[in-house]
């Protein structure tokens, strides 16, 4: 026979476990291109996927390098989500999603982060992926915020083509100066910060 005692802690772990559930984060998996950013995304959406927790994944309408309907990493791994043009589309997520997954952040307005916040005070896991820096070296869009708010941040790496260290740095190798230039192995390489310097010296003197 359970005594009042041991329902009341029963009672009381219950509502734990259910706070815990709802607690809200936001996590961050940021790094230069080819460092692994989206394969990180993916493995932990499908993580939460088998944890049988309802997901859903947003990227920006202008990435359609692999798919116009899928997050698809350089590894061809895959993950199915909506293309949105504004961050404010994400806060129409039905109210069971527990996890919320964003690729190519970097391309979206600041609004993003406020954003995620909302998300996160709702009691939805928030994970983000995108470039920190630019193919100039600054911070990119929304991404320093998020890192300065995120509950978890994750910097993964590349390896530089030139040296064979750990690469930081999206070089680019067009000599298009837009922000904004979608590409892949032809486009960008992934440098140290001494082949970086390098790379940008060269760039200037050519």
């Amino acid at each position: 026979m359970t005594t009042p005692q041991i329902k009341h802690l029963n009672k009381d772990t219950e509502m734990f476990l259910e706070n815990t559930k709802k607690s809200g984060s936001i996590e961050v998996i940021c790094g230069s291109m080819f460092s692994g950013k989206t394969e990180e995304l993916i493995r932990r959406l499908k993580r939460a996927q088998f944890a049988k927790q309802k997901i859903a994944t947003f990227k920006p309408t202008i990435d359609k390098r692999y798919s116009e309907l899928d997050v698809v990493s350089h590894d061809s791994h895959t993950i199915s989500c909506t293309p949105i043009k504004t961050p404010a589309r994400m806060l129409q997520v039905e109210p069971d999603v527990e996890v919320v997954g964003i690729d190519e952040a970097q391309f979206f307005d600041e609004s993003l982060i406020e954003v995620c916040q909302t998300l996160a005070n709702r009691g939805v896991r928030v994970i983000v992926a995108g470039l920190d820096t630019d193919y100039l070296g600054k911070p990119f869009g929304p991404i320093p915020g998020l890192l300065a708010i995120a509950e978890d941040v994750q910097k993964v790496h590349a390896i530089c083509v030139r040296c064979g260290s750990l690469a930081n740095h999206s070089h680019r190798l067009s000599a298009s100066r837009k922000l904004v230039v979608l590409g892949e192995k032809d486009t960008y390489e992934p440098l140290c910060r001494d082949c970086y310097q390098k790379a940008l010296q060269e760039d200037k003197e050519a």
